[in-house]
């Protein structure tokens, strides 16, 4: 009877130590589990954003100076008017300038005349057509002239005889000098009729192209000399600058004017080459300023620079982003900070950067199921700061993972250190 009792305390004994091994077991996977900080997977979208801060400027500027000195005689602009390109923007008096340019008024005058008269008249084309006719003639000429050579050479002469004077006809060969000069002058009428010939093809058609270049060149460099007394716009823009008055006496060089484009305004920012590969034209980006509060602007990525700038080590590669929203309170100089939209996806499986770690060369995160940590195996693509796409791995929206796994999860013999943060 007392070893049946001892038996049964055995059986007890073992029976609680089991019991107290599972609610141990339990109670140990309760607290650990109660020790993850976790997060639902979630579908959304994710920016990636390239970062730089940058200065304004217009998309065309210019320092316009004087070509020419002399007396200022008329300012036809003032400061914040808008021009068109050719717009003449201030002069000089004439009496104040140099000859050359005074003269050049009568130079155009004839330069245009004769370009004209080279476009619209007849006469080069028919007298051509008459020196062509008058080099034939004259060559026919002096071809039977040469072609008389050829033959003995008849003349005449008087004599007198007992029954009175008397013509006599007598015969001989031409001189070896006779025939040279006939061959001269055949030579140069065969050169006069082929000049005329080239003459006349290059007229009868109307006025020879090369010669109306010319006459336009002419025309051109007399009212390039003339335009020297003025300073007209280059392009269309806005006077921002005026440091000329009537009456000032200039020289060549002195400043005229500045004029701004303000129709397109860039901002050129240094980007690292740790992310220039990322940026792209035709990338969105957005700008703020600190002297305009509470608003954001919008541009776009307009040009990349292909060769970088090394400063301290440091290289840098220029953007050039074009403010597409741009208003009256954006002026040039001011400091902008511009974020590049590098990466922009919808509706994909988000992972927190900081729940990836790399065990054995793989990426992988832990999913808590009932209680406990599940490895699993991923590939992740596009990332932000906060938040990387999922592109492979068994992980769904509405999945609860793992923040903060363990280290002892990942780290023994073979396995990599934690990443992600």
């Amino acid at each position: 009877m007392k070893r049946k009792l001892i038996i049964v305390a055995i059986i007890v004994a073992v029976i609680a130590l089991v019991v107290f091994g599972v609610y141990k077991i339990q109670s140990n996977q309760a607290n650990q589990a109660s020790a993850f900080q976790t997060a639902v997977v979630e579908k959304g979208e994710i920016i990636g954003l390239v970062g730089a801060t940058g200065t304004v400027h217009a998309n065309q500027s210019a320092l316009l100076t004087w070509q020419t000195g002399g007396t200022v005689a008329a300012v036809n602009v003032k400061a914040g008017d808008k021009v068109k390109a050719g717009d003449i923007l201030a002069s000089l008096k004439k009496t104040t300038l140099s000859q050359s340019i005074i003269l050049a008024e009568a130079d155009l005058v004839s330069a245009q005349r004769a370009l004209e008269d080279l476009q619209k008249s007849n006469l080069a084309a028919a007298n051509a057509q008459l020196a062509l006719v008058n080099a034939q003639d004259t060559y026919e000429d002096r071809l039977q002239e040469r072609e008389a050579l050829n033959y003995q050479i008849s003349y005449s002469t008087m004599k007198m005889t007992a029954t009175g004077p008397k013509v006599i006809k007598t015969k001989r060969d031409a001189t070896e000098k006779e025939i040279y000069e006939a061959d001269a002058k055949l030579a140069v009428a065969t050169a006069e009729m082929e000049d005329a010939g080239r003459e006349w093809e290059r007229l009868k058609g109307g006025p020879d192209a090369r010669d109306i270049a010319a006459a336009e060149a002419r025309v051109a460099a007399a009212q390039a000399t003339i335009n020297l007394q003025y300073i007209t716009a280059p392009f269309d823009g806005t006077i921002t600058d005026i440091p000329v008055k009537v009456g000032d006496v200039v020289a060549a060089g002195t400043s005229g004017f500045r004029l701004d484009d303000f129709s397109h305004l860039l901002v050129e920012v240094q980007v690292s080459e740790i992310d220039v590969n990322q940026v792209r034209p035709g990338q969105n980006a957005t700008l703020t300023f600190d002297a305009i509060l509470s608003k954001e602007y919008h541009g776009v990525v307009t040009e990349v620079a292909r060769v970088g700038t090394s400063d301290s080590g440091v290289v840098n590669f220029a953007v050039t982003v074009e403010i597409n929203d741009t208003d009256e309170q954006v002026l040039p100089q001011m400091t902008a900070a511009v974020n590049i939209v590098v990466i922009h996806l919808n509706d994909v499986i988000l992972i927190p950067n900081r729940a990836v770690r790399l065990v054995d060369g793989q990426r992988v995160v832990y999913l808590l199921k009932n209680g406990e940590a599940a490895k699993t195996n991923i590939e992740i693509g596009a990332s932000s700061d906060l938040m990387s796409e999922l592109k492979a791995g068994e992980i769904k929206a509405g999945d609860v993972i793992i923040l903060n796994p363990p280290t002892s999860f990942f780290m023994g013999p073979g396995s990599g250190m934690p990443m992600g943060r």
